[in-house]
């Protein structure tokens, strides 16, 4: 049994979730790729094959656990398969479904429910049906940070911005009060306050260290859903500093605030400089609670500026470098999207040229997957490594590195 432990972005990876983009990633047509939340559509054996580079490196340095093998697991249980089918489904005309995936196989209905159930062609109302799918494909389950974060010992449960993302929510908080590999807590933040305005995604919460908590407020992520996370923490008299980042709500690729910022190490960071460092249009707000109270709320120049007066210096690294052009090319493919695995030690896409450059002349040596898979070399070689990977398939989805993963062990950071 895993005890999730997760105290800072950068600890010293043990343990994470990652999901194989499937058949899902497939079932999808230019027609219903908006609905989708895509702006285009995935080849999925190249998508698969950048993806296994993904998976082999982190099974290199961690226990990799794949998010449909543990969604059979807990679908074995009559009971669970029971509540996750009802609750993913109880807002649909699902009288015939509801039964036919009940006697399903668990093996089956894990593939069903990302994958999609077609329907079937047995009544003139189905036959007359545009629509393909009775279940729709959990097309974005492969992007696994978003319906889910581990923050300390417990697992927070997202409230999607999309419809066609909350039945992931459903899994993950199945996965994670059923599944005998994990010891933790949820926190439910669709429970917690039971509003349609309140929104709150993974990719928006970061964890800088233990008593920090970065929060991007923007297209997916709102103020309502921060309030939420403070109220829960304020009633277990937990002490807290919430660093707050206003994003863009347009382009698509400002989504997140792992789109524009992630931490790399004790004291380096990946920044999207127009919008972290020179967008006097977007509040960085610095709240603090302590005692079950809010101590204040503050206004701070900028994120670097927040994490400095809370003790936590930052030297920033610019995503695409000094030129704009640039900057903006390689933000749009999650040039600014970092997953480390431990101090010093980030995965990203090779592709960012001009942000592989800036991390190389930062002092971490450029390593490509394929060497790592391949035996020719691994991280503990190096004090500071950047291993890339090729995702130029992957990034058409919309997310990089960070948003691939859900670490539920890391070990803790001596700062």
């Amino acid at each position: 049994m895993n005890k999730v432990n997760v105290t800072s972005e950068i600890g010293r990876l043990n343990a994470v979730i990652v999901h194989t983009p499937g058949q899902e990633v497939e079932n999808m047509t230019p027609a219903n790729a908006e609905r989708a939340l895509y702006s285009d559509i995935l080849n999925l054996p190249i998508s698969i094959k950048e993806h296994s580079y993904f998976e082999n490196v982190l099974s290199k340095v961690a226990t990799v656990y794949q998010l449909k093998d543990l969604l059979i697991d807990v679908l074995n249980n009559k009971h669970v398969k029971k509540n996750i089918v009802e609750s993913m489904f109880k807002e649909q005309n699902s009288k015939k479904i509801l039964p036919e995936l009940l006697n399903m196989d668990s093996n089956i209905v894990g593939s069903k429910i990302i994958e999609g159930l077609e329907i079937k062609k047995d009544s003139l109302t189905n036959f007359l049906n545009n629509q393909r799918y009775t279940i729709q494909p959990l097309h974005n389950f492969y992007f696994m940070r978003d319906a889910s974060v581990s923050i300390g010992n417990e697992v927070m449960i997202s409230r999607m911005a999309g419809l066609v993302r909350r039945p992931e929510t459903i899994i993950m908080k199945a996965i994670f009060e059923n599944h005998p590999a994990f010891n933790t807590n949820t926190i439910n933040i669709p429970e917690l306050i039971n509003s349609k305005a309140t929104l709150i995604e993974g990719g928006d919460v970061h964890i800088a260290r233990e008593d920090i908590l970065l929060i991007g407020i923007g297209a997916r992520t709102n103020s309502q859903g921060v309030d939420a996370l403070i109220d829960y923490y304020n009633s277990i008299k937990e002490e807290k500093h919430f660093v707050i980042q206003e994003l863009p709500l347009t382009p698509e690729s400002f989504i997140h605030l792992d789109m524009v910022f992630t931490l790399l190490d004790k004291d380096k960071c990946m920044v999207y400089e127009p919008v972290i460092l020179n967008s006097a249009a977007l509040k960085t707000i610095h709240i603090h609670v302590k005692d079950g109270k809010i101590k204040f709320i503050n206004e701070r120049a900028n994120i670097i500026k927040a994490l400095e007066e809370l003790d936590m210096p930052l030297t920033p690294i610019v995503c695409g470098g000094a030129d704009e052009w640039n900057q903006e090319r390689e933000q749009w493919h999650s040039g600014a999207n970092f997953f480390s695995f431990a101090p010093g030690k980030v995965l990203g896409y090779a592709r960012n040229v001009h942000t592989v450059d800036q991390m190389n002349k930062a002092g971490f040596d450029i390593i490509s997957a394929a060497d790592v898979v391949a035996g020719n070399d691994h991280p503990d070689n190096h004090d500071s490594c950047f291993v890339t990977v090729d995702g130029s398939e992957l990034a058409r989805g919309g997310g990089g590195a960070r948003c691939m993963t859900m670490p539920v062990n890391r070990d803790s950071v001596a700062w």
